[in-house]
């Protein structure tokens, strides 16, 4: 019998467990998503999700408070405002892409995905996927092996 490999530390690093304690709530990602697709005022925001105005404060004050988004003035009357994805913010596109990919896949509309995703430089519907940044292979849950990293304690 081979012996399984030691995982233990895998829960140590806790990193998918803080990442969801910030954005692992519905109305949280599907603001992000909104974000990533341009939408950045709050009555445009609330009309798209069909979400409750006290929700989408909650969750907007949040994600500026995380530093995942910037509230930004923008008109002359100071009480306006947009909000603009910080870096932060735009690293998590793989993330909502992977979730939407994932949703296309095994709970998608008999007539195929209610948004793609057109790749600018070649004008294509983009297939997107995890590579590895070193050989350019796909990545899946059947080529990696969890292993401790250098914040494991």
């Amino acid at each position: 019998m081979v012996a399984s490999p030691d995982l233990s530390h895998r829960f140590d690093g806790e990193s998918v467990g803080r990442a969801l304690e910030l954005v692992g709530e519905r109305w949280t990602l599907l603001i992000l998503r909104e974000a990533f697709f341009g939408v950045r005022r709050f009555g445009q925001l609330a009309r798209n999700l069909n979400i409750p105005r006290p929700t989408l404060s909650s969750r907007l004050r949040m994600l500026v408070e995380a530093g995942l988004l910037d509230r930004v003035p923008y008109s002359v009357d100071p009480e306006r405002h947009e909000y603009r994805l910080t870096a932060a913010g735009r690293d998590l596109f793989g993330a909502i892409v992977a979730l939407m990919r994932w949703g296309d896949e095994h709970l998608g509309h008999p007539d195929g995905p209610p948004i793609v995703l057109r790749h600018n430089d070649c004008g294509r519907v983009a297939d997107a996927r995890l590579t590895c940044a070193h050989c350019g292979e796909e990545i899946t849950a059947q080529n990696v092996t969890p292993e401790p990293g250098p914040g494991y304690t």
